[in-house]
């Protein structure tokens, strides 16, 4: 009897070979295999294993291809294990789709060729495309040459695209529909503008507006008619004349060969109401017109269709000078303007809107001429006088130097707060440069006409009003003057130089040593009187050399002073 040997190794790996199929087939590898079953949502494939393995039906369709499949067609899957915990192979047709596109797709690419696919998916960013297997991700900038609000047609429908860049590895194609379209169109318009010329009349259909103008067809290649070239009047929005999808006569207005760039016009089909301008509208001629547009800078007013004049916020008017022209006019108000200038060549009107008016400083001087009296609300304190408003929507000014006649205008001003009905004397108007001068201290009358002869080097008497530190206030008797007696001015010697030494209602004498009627100054001084009694009493009594001393010379002088005056008086000055 014949004992059994143990299968060596060669033959136990041709066994398992054998068990297998015998055939070369590796996991992760494309193989072909038969249908021989369709069961519910799978197909069972026979890849020449010890079993068979199914596939899900769907993995056989995908956007833009439907399944079509039967028992008998061979087709190619991918093997992802020879045998699973059931007994059965692993496969994916979606896998192996991916493999066999993967493939093509980098001779594709290497080559910059087309290819096609279908886009089936909205991500963010953009769009997913089915390459047939490879998913690519198209970016929404790269759909179309311009931007497309609705992408609902171009879903599942097979079309070219130009692959940007692809990254196996990672898994990562990136792809463009807006290249293609750009290198079919720039064909196109090639051959379509060799047949265009400048000035040529055609008919097109509007195919996209924006808001700087509407692009239109003209059989296959696209022309821009800005919205200035619409109409000659002002076309704020091109909707507000086109539509899409509108036929429209143009006229080539500019061809550019080297952009392939188509600029047209529907205003210049129609006469220029531009020409013989400046017979129409005459400088200083009005007329009435329709504001269409608001600026910062004015207004602009429609004088007829296609000829519009701006109103510069400057010309608005004559009192509101730092206000929007959108708080005097409003867009579609009818208003009445002036022609101010015409400039054919830059196509330019110039109108005044205030030139309608009168001038309010004019009508001012009329009703009140300089020396009448107003009366005005306090519109600001600003640091050189007081402003009041007045008739007319004018303003007028009170210098600090014509509030008080006393008092300095630092001081007074501080008095008076915005809303303060002020009355006023008009005291100029000048109508050019639009300015009012107001006086307040007018009203009260000028007290240097009381001051009647007085001059310089008068000797007056003055009532002490108030006793300060560096000298005392003082009123000239007799008069409404008033003067500050400075400490340096009180008495020629020094030590007599003391305020403290005067008393309020004190009666005093000084000289005038400062008396200007035009800028009502005037000063006194009790040191400078004391000084020029001096010098006379040496002119009358003697000099130096007489043998008088200077006591008994100013002695002698008082006594005849003192002569002069009442015994009461003498005794106080003999004190």
């Amino acid at each position: 009897m014949a004992t059994a040997t143990a299968p060596s190794r060669e033959d136990f790996a041709k066994l398992l070979d054998e068990s297998f199929g015998g055939g070369n087939l590796q996991e992760g590898s494309v193989i072909k295999g038969k249908v021989v079953g369709i069961e519910k949502e799978f197909a069972v494939i026979d890849v020449g294993l010890k079993t068979e393995g199914r596939v899900a039906l769907r993995e056989f369709t995908g956007p833009g291809r439907q399944a079509d499949l039967k028992v008998g067609d061979e087709v190619e899957v991918y093997l992802e294990r020879v045998e699973n915990a059931l007994g059965e192979a692993v496969l994916s047709r979606d896998k192996a789709r991916r493999e066999e596109s993967w493939g093509k797709l980098e001779k594709a690419f290497n080559s910059t060729e087309k290819v096609q696919g279908v886009i089936f998916n909205q991500v963010k960013g953009g769009f997913t495309v089915d390459l047939d297997g490879a998913v690519a991700f198209l970016p929404r900038s790269q759909v179309d040459i311009r931007p497309i609000r609705d992408v609902t047609p171009l879903m599942n429908v097979p079309q070219q695209f130009q692959i940007l860049k692809m990254d196996r590895r990672r898994g990562n194609i990136v792809v463009s529909r807006r290249t293609v379209l750009e290198e079919t169109r720039a064909e196109q318009r090639q051959e379509l503008v060799q047949n265009l010329e400048e000035g040529q009349v055609i008919d097109g259909v509007v195919k996209n507006i924006t808001d700087y103008g509407a692009f239109v067809d003209l059989g296959g290649i696209d022309g821009l008619l800005h919205v200035t070239d619409i109409a000659w009047r002002r076309v704020n929005h091109p909707t507000e004349v086109l539509n899409i999808g509108q036929q429209v006569k143009v006229k080539i207005i500019k061809i550019n060969h080297e952009t392939h760039r188509i600029s047209l016009g529907m205003k210049q089909l129609l006469d220029d109401p531009w020409q013989g301008i400046e017979g129409k509208y005459p400088v200083g001629a009005r007329f009435k017109g329709r504001v269409t547009n608001i600026t910062d800078y004015g207004a602009f007013v429609e004088l007829e269709p296609g000829i519009e004049g701006l109103i510069h916020v400057s010309e608005m008017s004559w009192t509101k000078k730092n206000v929007h022209p959108g708080k005097i006019v409003s867009t579609s108000q009818e208003v009445e303007v002036q022609i101010l200038e015409v400039d054919p060549v830059k196509r330019r009107i110039s109108l005044g809107l205030k030139q309608t008016m009168r001038n309010p400083w004019e009508v001012f001087v009329e009703k009140h001429p300089p020396g009448s009296t107003v009366e005005g609300e306090v519109k600001n304190k600003t640091e050189f006088g007081l402003f009041l408003g007045l008739d007319g929507d004018v303003d007028g000014m009170v210098h600090l130097s014509d509030l008080d006649w006393k008092r300095p205008g630092e001081q007074v001003i501080e008095e008076y707060k915005k809303g303060d009905m002020v009355k006023a004397q008009v005291l100029d108007v000048d109508v050019e440069k639009e300015r009012i001068s107001l006086g307040v201290k007018q009203l009260a009358g000028d007290p240097m006409e009381s001051a009647g002869d007085l001059k310089k080097g008068s000797v007056v008497t003055c009532e002490v009003t108030e006793v300060k530190e560096t000298g005392i206030d003082v009123k000239i008797v007799g008069t409404e003057l008033s003067a500050f007696i400075k400490r340096a001015d009180l008495a020629r010697e020094r030590g007599e130089q003391r305020p403290e030494r005067f008393s309020v209602g004190q009666k005093v004498d000084a000289r005038v040593t400062q008396f200007d009627r035009k800028t009502h100054k005037v000063s006194v001084s009790i040191k400078a009187l004391e000084v020029a009694e001096e010098k006379e009493a040496i002119a009358q009594y003697g000099t130096a050399d007489s043998g008088a001393s200077l006591g008994d010379i100013l002695g002698a002088a008082l006594k005849q002073r003192a002569g002069d005056k009442p015994e009461a008086e003498t005794e106080k000055a003999e004190e």
